[in-house]
């Protein structure tokens, strides 16, 4: 591992300019074949002058990028701050020789800005390892964990609009962001906020997991969760749909506080129903995000474009 000290996740112009300069020395040591970006920032420093770069290696390099999902529907970036990021992306697809989405239907959100060509992407899917839970301490009540960063992109309010509507169950959120204390002021009586949790303790504390975001890429907490064996009740949203089997490992459903409370209470009544999704999970998981299944894709992939 060979840290670029000055890239950081916050547009800086004076940092960035460090970045892209101790990111050509690397390139210089190393010759890369291939540069393989993940996230915008990599992919800006990684793809803004790609003549430089390959002029560093010495040779032409291939420039792969992965997109974990996208920020066109999160609040924090909207309005112009979309539409900047969305001529960026434009502009790197034409200079990237592989695009890898985590999501099919990242790579049909991207397409759908004319990000990209589609001969430019592959899918390749997470590769997760089950976490290993703790024994679950006996519980009266049935349980719903909700796990994730505490920001708006979560919509962890809407969590706790669900909460209120069921208080007999008892209501797990985990995670730390901007709107934890709000979280916190307005959590009901049958809502304990616990801020950053062990994934693996939450997992074994529920009997359900709930998920309400406004947009994922591809939700590793929700591959834990039907690795771990736990039924899934989500917003359909990014590639969500592909994590959780509709109605045989879990639940998707629109954003409406009512879809989701409906179908939070058929698994809330049918313990059956919960034990059977709950075992389907976990083979359907391990067959499709192992971490074998995702090294070789990109094996593959680096294979085919060198």
């Amino acid at each position: 591992v060979i840290r670029v000290p000055s890239l950081g996740r916050q547009i800086n112009p004076i940092k960035d300019h460090f970045a892209f300069k101790q990111l050509l020395e690397v390139i210089k040591e190393v010759k890369p074949d291939i540069l393989h970006t993940h996230t915008f920032k990599a992919g800006y420093i990684g793809r803004i002058k790609t003549r430089d770069i390959n002029k560093a290696a010495g040779k032409p390099v291939k420039f792969v990028h992965t997109f974990h999902g996208h920020l066109f529907n999160d609040p924090e970036f909207s309005g112009l701050k979309s539409l900047i990021i969305t001529s960026f992306e434009r502009r790197f697809a034409k200079r990237t020789d592989a695009i890898v989405t985590v999501g099919a239907q990242v790579a049909k959100e991207l397409l759908a800005r004319e990000i990209g060509q589609p001969e430019q992407f592959t899918n390749i899917p997470p590769g997760v390892e089950p976490l290993k839970l703790p024994k679950a301490m006996p519980r009266t009540k049935i349980t719903i964990g909700w796990i994730a960063r505490v920001t708006g992109v979560k919509n962890p309010l809407r969590a706790l609009e669900i909460a209120n509507l069921f208080p007999d169950a008892q209501f797990l959120i985990a995670g730390g962001g901007d709107l934890l204390d709000q979280v916190k002021a307005q959590a009901p009586k049958n809502t304990k906020v616990l801020g950053w949790t062990d994934a693996a303790k939450l997992f074994a504390a529920s009997d359900i997991i709930l998920s309400t975001s406004e947009n994922e890429g591809m939700p590793v907490a929700l591959i834990e969760a039907q690795l771990a064996g736990k039924p899934v009740v989500a917003t359909d949203v990014g590639s969500v749909s592909e994590v959780v089997l509709n109605h045989e490992t879990g639940i998707v459903t629109n954003k409406n506080a009512g879809s989701i409370a409906l179908a939070l209470e058929s698994l809330l009544l049918d313990k059956q129903k919960r034990t059977e999704m709950g075992t389907l999970a976990t083979s359907r998981a391990n067959a499709l995000f192992s971490v074998d299944r995702m090294i070789n894709a990109h094996v593959d992939l680096y294979k085919w474009i060198v």
